[in-house]
């Protein structure tokens, strides 16, 4: 079985004049190289294609592969992550991790916290603000907590993000909405403990791989799991496993929403708890960063014991039963 592999390097992003903080979403060559390695172990023949527009050039000249293990970004609009799966969906060329749907929605944190809502999943109350009208008409408890609805990474998100007054709440919006060209979606703040809860397979398969806490330590940026503390985990950020009652709640709410979603395959479900240290839900990442040392899943599994091989092997196997119509 021949496995193509479809990316983004933030390295080539950078060669054409790209920021850092731009570039933030895009893998590094060691993550590629690991997830290669990996899928050679379990002996898959791959073979490297990179971002959408080789991949283009590939399709046109009539190349197809088996699978596509595929973890692009992309680069412009909220449908950015799907436009490598909707192409290889119009090929009919299976791949791993949710379809284009579901890649589109979750990418827009206040569309994706209404689907959620209505499906009984609880999640902090919410706005999205488009314009400075918006804003001002923001009719949320304080504290609030403000960030671009369509990024990753904590990219737009520092310590300036948890808001306590109007006057604050309308400049973050301005800044945001001029910096980001986007949304901003404000939420009331939730004052409890942070999680991420990764999970690997599809529906019923699905199930959570461990629940991992984020602890933000002296040298963090306060109350936010910011881009700059993401950038600098190691002397900024604690992780460690939970089990129990909590986790069990907290695995719960993550589950509900990760099967509402009808998310795919591998990824993340990021939790808060609530004054009243009830599990809530805050943001899905479906297609969750690889880098087997520095991305929260595989850190997560790192912790529990779970080698990095059966985490790309349960990914590949999920997809698989997918594609055979199991």
């Amino acid at each position: 079985m021949i496995v193509g592999l479809t990316y983004d390097l933030r390295e080539e992003y950078l060669d054409r004049g790209m920021t850092e903080e731009e570039t933030a979403e895009f893998d590094s060559p060691q993550t590629v190289e690991a997830i290669e390695t990996s899928l050679q172990n379990l002996g898959y023949e791959t073979e490297r294609i990179g971002h959408l527009e080789t991949l283009v050039g590939h399709l046109a000249a009539g190349r197809r592969w088996d699978m596509v293990f595929n973890i692009a970004e992309g680069l412009t609009g909220f449908a950015r992550e799907a436009q490598i799966p909707a192409l290889l969906e119009a090929y009919r060329i299976p791949f791993t991790f949710s379809d284009p749907l579901i890649l589109a929605l979750t990418l827009h944190k206040g569309l994706t916290k209404r689907v959620v809502r209505d499906q009984g999943v609880p999640t902090p109350d919410f706005a999205v603000v488009e314009t400075m009208d918006d804003a001002e008409a923001v009719d949320l408890e304080y504290p609030l907590f403000a960030k671009p609805v369509a990024e990753g990474t904590g990219k737009g998100i520092d310590g300036a993000s948890k808001i306590v007054s109007r006057d604050q709440l309308i400049s973050t919006c301005d800044r945001l909405l001029s910096r980001y060209n986007q949304p901003v979606l404000v939420e009331e703040f939730l004052p409890g403990r942070e999680f991420t809860v990764g999970i690997l397979g599809t529906g019923r398969d699905a199930k959570s791989v461990g629940v991992m806490e984020v602890l933000l330590l002296e040298k963090a940026e306060a109350d936010a799991y910011s881009f700059s503390n993401k950038e600098n985990w190691h002397d900024r950020v604690k992780y460690t496993l939970v089990d129990g009652p909590v986790a069990d709640a907290v695995t719960e709410v993550a589950l509900d929403a990760w099967r509402g979603l009808g998310c795919r395959d591998g990824g993340r479900i990021d939790i808060r708890l609530d004054k009243s240290g009830r599990p809530n839900f805050i943001e899905v990442n479906p297609l969750a960063g690889l880098h087997p040392t520095h991305s929260d899943l595989p850190i997560m599994c790192n912790l529990g014991g779970i080698s990095y091989d059966y985490l790309i092997g349960a990914i590949m196997t999920s997809a698989l039963k997918r594609a055979a119509g199991c």
